[in-house]
């Protein structure tokens, strides 16, 4: 039986996004959690609590014997130059000798970090539901993710946030054309990755089968009528509005209780179990209804 852990602040949780989103400094951060050592709760064990433990969120081993995972370069030219990431399908799909099975695609898009392990193992959960999914690391230009997120988003404001941009397009246009997916692709995205998710669907129209942006900034309104994705999505009332004038289809769920970062179950201070379960099989039936043949 697993130790109670002591609750904390709400305003802890806080702390750490902004910490982590690079809004405040590191500095901040440890003083700001001075504040909330209370009830018996050191600092220290405060930051521990705050920090991400991927070992304890993953899902999905890296030796899992039902995917098969492979890192992949992906040509970049407007962007870059290329970019590398993580590709996984499932082994059921590779296993009939002489034929090509084709899959629907899911771009995978990590937040202001990097390809963290959290991320691939998004990609891994993606394949079990029998996807092909490719998580691209925004930071190659840059040596890749550092193995730490703090590094990670110290790294992440260094690129050329534009250059990025198009490594992610380059790589959604890569995805499409693989021959072993059946050319039908989704994208999913967390915090910037959901911003990211939403500008694919404005820049690829037609080319994107689905999007499920997970709490991140919605595309401008004048852009909206591009998209031709259907959009999974918290129901942000402008984007909605949008949405439904420009008659895409579209969903968005608003889940009571749940902070930024709740799908994230490395991170569990901000994960809720019940509303990442909800969101992930919404996720899992918007891209069987939209994205599979």
């Amino acid at each position: 039986m697993e130790p109670t852990r002591a609750k904390l602040p709400s305003e802890a949780i806080e702390l750490y996004n902004l910490f982590i989103h690079g809004v405040i400094s590191r500095r901040a951060f440890m003083e700001g959690v001075q504040r909330f050592a209370i009830g018996g709760l050191a600092a220290t064990t405060i930051i521990e609590a705050l920090m991400p433990n991927y070992a304890l969120g993953q899902q999905v081993s890296k030796t899992d014997d039902r995917i098969k995972t492979t890192s992949e370069t992906v040509p970049s030219p407007q962007g870059n130059g290329s970019i590398k990431g993580y590709l996984v399908r499932p082994v059921s799909a590779d296993t009939r000798a002489e034929t090509v099975v084709k899959l629907p695609g899911i771009l995978v898009v990590h937040e202001n970090r990097g390809l963290n392990p959290h991320i691939e193992d998004i990609a891994r959960r993606l394949a079990l539901a029998n996807f092909m999914a490719f998580a691209p690391d925004g930071l190659t230009s840059l040596g890749g993710f550092p193995g730490d997120d703090y590094k990670g988003g110290q790294l992440f404001r260094k690129v050329d946030g534009k250059k990025m941009g198009e490594d992610f397009v380059a790589s959604a246009m890569w995805l499409k054309s693989r021959a072993d997916c059946t050319g039908k692709i989704g994208a999913i995205g967390f915090c910037y990755g959901g911003s990211i998710s939403n500008i694919l669907a404005v820049r690829l129209g037609a080319d994107l089968a689905a999007a499920v942006p997970f709490y991140g900034a919605t595309p401008a309104q004048e852009d909206i009528p591009k998209i031709k994705a259907a959009i999974l999505a918290a129901a942000w009332p402008a984007y909605d509005l949008a949405l439904k004038a420009a008659n895409i289809p579209h969903e968005g769920y608003i889940y009571p209780g749940a902070v930024h970062g709740f799908n994230c179950d490395a991170t569990p201070e901000r994960y809720n179990k019940a509303a990442a379960d909800l969101a992930w099989q919404r996720t899992i039936d918007w891209f069987n209804k939209y994205v599979r043949v």
